[in-house]
């Protein structure tokens, strides 16, 4: 695990090294999840809008997605809510599920925060039932630390 857990981060931290801008980071960190795991369907972000108290469509890699889930709905409304990360084998027994695509089967939400401040989620779904284990959630959590290390708070 720690030489894959090492490769998608130096890759990632690579990309992102002397970017600023927040919209092209997430852009490439979701094309950089898309070529670099198997068997997924989707991958992207979800930016909290705390005037609204939701989760906005980011930039992502995948079928089209819904745009707007009110913190608490669904995998990711809930990852945001609880500050968790919510790895879920079946999508269809999650209470609440929100079926953007129908054939997504498993889906992981990794919580986005900087400086005490949420930012969104990282969310990726497969089209195959628990799709995700301990060792993915542990390779996601450690992406989502070094995009956050990127992330630049001043233009959220």
């Amino acid at each position: 695990m720690s030489e894959i857990k090492s490769m998608i981060a130096k890759q990632l931290d690579a990309l992102l090294s002397n970017e600023n801008n927040n919209i092209a980071n997430m852009a490439n960190a979701s094309a950089l999840l898309m070529q670099s795991m198997k068997d997924i369907s989707w991958a992207g972000f979800y930016l909290y809008d705390k005037q609204n108290d939701e989760l906005i469509l980011g930039p992502f890699q995948g079928k089209v997605a819904c745009v707007h889930i009110k913190n608490g709905r669904g995998v990711c409304g809930t990852a945001l809510k609880e500050q968790k990360t919510k790895r879920v084998k079946n999508v269809n027994e999650f209470p609440g599920h929100i079926a953007c695509d129908s054939d997504s089967k498993s889906e992981i939400v990794i919580p986005i925060m900087k400086d005490g401040k949420n930012y969104g989620v990282l969310d990726i779904d497969a089209p195959i039932l628990n799709r995700f284990s301990i060792e993915d959630e542990n390779i996601l959590r450690e992406f989502v630390k070094v995009f956050i290390n990127h992330l630049n708070i001043d233009k959220v």
